[in-house]
């Protein structure tokens, strides 16, 4: 499982302008490009936004370039865009 924990925007301030993001797991840190993460969470990868004591999990959204949201309980909000910026 990987938790987001800031993001890098080019472009623009909407989901679909990530750039990259950094995360952490269990083995350590690390910073992927936004692509990278999407193939990965695409091919069965865990990814979470940590909200308060709740993690919301990272969804892929299929478009004509498939970007990466937050959903919590089944709705799609924008706590991926309240990550701090690096």
């Amino acid at each position: 499982m990987r938790y987001i924990t800031e993001i890098q925007l080019e472009g623009g301030a909407l989901h679909e302008h990530i750039s990259r993001l950094r995360w952490k797991e269990a083995s350590g840190t690390g910073e992927s490009s936004h692509a990278e993460l999407v193939r990965w969470v695409q091919a069965g990868g865990d990814a979470r936004v940590r909200v308060w004591s709740t993690d919301v999990k990272v969804a892929v959204v299929d478009a004509a370039r498939p970007h990466l949201r937050a959903k919590a309980n089944g709705i799609l909000t924008d706590n991926l865009l309240e990550l701090p910026r690096f």
